[in-house]
């Protein structure tokens, strides 16, 4: 029954979460629902709403001149659209049998219950800060929101020294690198895996290694974490790895992020196998009415393995929220699922990967050939073509697509896009070679890199079936 009993009466919707997921499916909701008809309430526990996240290492960096770029919509442009919406305010408790949750003034330790007859929970992830000496002590950033990204750079500005080691290879350990370069520091990176960009095969990764060392980056792969290690001051002065020590003015985490599903857990919502919410395809929370769920700590779909996946993605988010949105503003809307693509960047060299990789089909039980190759971005006689270098997974004997990785120089992350719509639409390689891809020479070359690796798997599934 609705909180205000009447059926028609006015009903409320709280969100918890104020960023991609938490807010657009609140100024979706609004969109299909006025205020006479549906209240918002939506608490955010730091400053901002509505932000990238991904843009921050730009702004550390200097390529994005100033924080308020990488906000989307602000606080007051919510409020003006009736969204009644808290900042530093942060929900501690779901009563899901009595519709209501509880909040606490971060600032003030206030705190207060509002009912709900419909929830979304769209709290995030939190950065992975493994539980070792030093992890806490000044000097020491994770980057997951615009507060860190603000106190980031408020220690740069204080710090004199020039020795940044970033903790983590995957995309915010290598994106923090580059800016840490850009802004005039020593970077040296730690990686417990064998190469950088875990999301890639190893002999992919080896290739970002190697173009991080070309910028000056000192890359130490295989090395364990031990220690933060702290001056008489107190600040982080080094990273301590089993067999050595790295000196530090400034250390930058980059090694990953959970889902921040906590409320959810106590509440007895249901979690997957990596600490997500789970789903239905209408992002509605698994054996709950009016619970809905979506961003980054939720699970999702692989189209390609079919099994659940924790991606933390702005993508994804944005597409949460438009379909929780839609389903709480008394319309429809599915997600279907995700293909796994994304895309990064270290100074010039692109990096992009969409599907499965190896250990990810032979988890899965797919039997597969795998071809790479080499080519270039433009044709080659054009001026500025660049090497790119194109890996490519196909299931043996049916030769469906399952994965593509591509590292290269400029024009090669968004290639991509082209398998990742290939994957979606379940074609296999041979059907990829006869897409009609725009052609010209400042382009591409005749036959476009993706598709001479899709020739190459055809030709390779034709021998083995």
């Amino acid at each position: 029954m609705s909180m205000n009993g009447a059926r028609g009466a006015r009903e409320r919707l709280v969100v918890i979460g104020g960023d991609a997921a938490g807010m657009s499916a609140a100024s979706q909701a609004r969109r299909l629902k006025g205020p006479d008809e549906l209240e918002i309430v939506a608490f955010e526990r730091g400053h901002f709403t509505s932000y990238s996240a991904c843009g921050i290492p730009y702004w550390v960096s200097g390529d994005v001149p100033e924080r308020d770029r990488l906000i989307a919509r602000t606080p007051e442009e919510h409020r003006a659209r009736d969204i009644d919406l808290r900042l530093r305010t942060e929900v501690t408790e779901l009563d899901l049998d009595r519709g209501r949750v509880r909040a606490r003034d971060v600032d003030s330790g206030a705190e207060s219950w509002t009912s709900y007859d419909k929830l979304v929970i769209a709290t995030g992830a939190q950065p992975i800060r493994p539980d070792l000496p030093g992890m806490d002590a000044p000097g020491v950033h994770g980057v997951q929101t615009l507060d860190d990204g603000q106190a980031l750079l408020d220690t740069l500005a204080r710090t004199s020294g020039r020795r940044a080691v970033v903790v983590g290879a995957g995309y915010i350990g290598v994106e923090m690198a580059e800016a840490m370069i850009k802004r005039g520091y020593e970077v040296t990176v730690v990686n417990r895996g064998r190469e950088p960009m875990a999301t890639l095969d190893p002999d992919m990764g080896r290739l970002v290694h190697e173009a991080m060392e070309g910028l000056g980056i000192t890359m130490v792969n295989d090395a364990e974490v031990t220690a933060l290690l702290t001056g008489d001051d107190g600040r982080v002065r080094a990273v301590a790895t089993e067999d050595a020590e790295h000196p530090a003015d400034v250390v930058v985490l980059g090694i990953g992020v959970r889902p921040e599903t906590a409320l959810a857990r106590a509440a007895g919502l249901p979690l997957g196998e990596h600490g997500g919410l789970l789903t239905d395809r209408s992002m509605r929370v698994r054996g709950q009415e009016e619970v809905w769920a979506g961003g980054d700590c939720v699970e999702v779909l692989d189209l390609v393995s079919g099994q659940q996946r924790h991606i933390p993605l702005g993508t994804h988010a944005n597409k949460h929220g438009q379909v929780i949105g839609a389903n709480v503003g008394g319309g429809y809307a599915t997600f279907p699922g995700v293909v796994g693509t994304a895309v990064s960047k270290v100074c010039d060299l692109e990096i992009a990967r969409t599907g499965l990789r190896e250990k990810d089909a032979h988890r899965v039980g797919l039997r597969f050939e795998t071809v790479t190759v080499e080519s270039t971005s433009r044709a080659g006689y054009y001026p500025d073509a660049s090497p790119m270098t194109v890996k490519m997974l196909a299931e043996v004997r049916t030769g469906r697509l399952l994965g593509v990785q591509i590292v290269g120089r400029e024009g090669a992350g968004k290639r991509v896009d082209i398998a990742a719509v290939a994957l979606t639409a379940g074609m296999t390689v041979d059907q990829m070679t006869a897409l009609d891809l725009g052609y010209a020479p400042p382009f591409s070359p005749v036959w476009d890199p993706v598709l001479v690796a899709a020739r190459k798997a055809a030709g390779r599934i034709r021998g083995t079936g």
